[in-house]
């Protein structure tokens, strides 16, 4: 017997929300109930799904729904992703992980809530990945590297093992950090850096 999918609703509209979303259909979990975004994009689709509201009607949602995921990306600030995640929780709805099926993560690897796993990454034996992180295609976080809460690490990005990320830091595209540093937190790293 088939199980029924259960709902989830997403929160932010742009380029970020296409990629997950494509995350999500490839998973093959979550049934994509609606799209939160601005209030004037209210009607419109992304990928095919309705933006149904604004935050200003995550309260009444939180009612109707069990199932929410951050799909803002994050550049220059994870501020608002931040926001959005205590607001969540607040709600006290359910903020899965969402693992591409075409990405590695290793059994014993640790994977925190709100955080996706896009496709073709590697998160490697006994690394730690926190709360409403992004880890985006190709990137790889070696054995034993810890990414703190609400951090991106960009395409194509390599944290070496044993590596420290703090909180809420950036990591550009193909920047590579070696292992064992820490990486203090809300640092932003451009693209292609060698992190020593």
């Amino acid at each position: 017997m088939l199980k029924t999918k259960e709902n989830i609703i997403l929160i932010g509209g742009g380029g970020h929300c296409s990629s997950v979303i494509d995350v999500i259909e490839q998973q093959g979990l979550y049934n994509i109930a609606g799209i939160v975004d601005l209030k004037e994009k209210t009607g419109q689709k992304n990928s095919g799904y309705d933006i149904i509201g604004c935050d200003e009607d995550l309260n009444e949602l939180s009612k109707e729904f069990r199932n929410f995921f951050i799909t803002i990306g994050q550049l220059r600030s994870p501020q608002r992703r931040i926001e959005i995640y205590y607001i969540l929780v607040q709600l006290k709805v359910h903020i899965p992980s969402i693992v591409s099926p075409m990405a590695f993560v290793s059994k014993h690897a640790a994977i925190g809530n709100g955080t996706v796993v896009m496709h073709m990454a590697q998160v490697n034996i006994n690394a730690v990945i926190g709360n409403n992180c992004i880890i985006n295609s190709k990137a790889l976080v070696e054995h034993d590297a810890s990414i703190g809460d609400h951090c991106h690490i960009s395409t194509g990005a390599l944290i070496n093992g044993g590596t420290r990320v703090g909180e809420a830091t950036f990591i550009g595209s193909g920047a590579v950090c070696r292992e064992y540093i820490y990486i203090p937190a809300r640092s932003f790293i451009k693209a292609n850096s060698l992190v020593k």
